[in-house]
């Protein structure tokens, strides 16, 4: 087996979350598009459930759940892909504890007091290694 497709298969759960939101792409005129191997979904509801059910101030732009990603629209993806594809790796390494250990990571920021994403392992990663990718 290649490690490619070892990683795909380790992440696979969170790639399945990502994929209950393609047909809220197909029935509401969003986008889906694969980028460099990552299936990258965005507009129609998509767009109105980041701006309004992600915990951070004025939404997310993107999200991504395993090898798929989530944005509001295709200059959101494009800005945001170098980001988004960090996590993309994260996935690729943590496989199906990924999310938890988000999730708690997120907690532990807001316990210190640098809040729930600013403050957030996974985030601060990404956002230092967003540049070499």
């Amino acid at each position: 087996m290649s490690r490619r497709f070892a990683r795909y298969i380790w992440a696979s759960p969170n790639s399945f979350l990502g994929l209950l939101f393609l047909p809220l792409a197909l029935l509401s005129k969003g986008s889906i598009a694969i980028v460099d191997g990552v299936l990258e979904l965005h507009g129609g509801i998509i767009s109105l459930l980041l701006r309004r059910l992600i915990p951070i101030p004025g939404g997310a732009s993107a999200m991504t759940l395993g090898h798929v990603v989530i944005g509001r629209d295709g200059t959101a993806l494009d800005v945001t892909r170098p980001h988004e594809r960090v996590h993309v790796r994260q996935y690729e390494v943590w496989g199906p504890v990924f999310i938890p250990a988000y999730l708690i990571a997120g907690l532990w920021g807001l316990l210190k007091g640098d809040g729930a994403y600013q403050g957030n392992y996974f985030e601060q990663k990404a956002l230092q290694d967003e540049g070499s990718e």
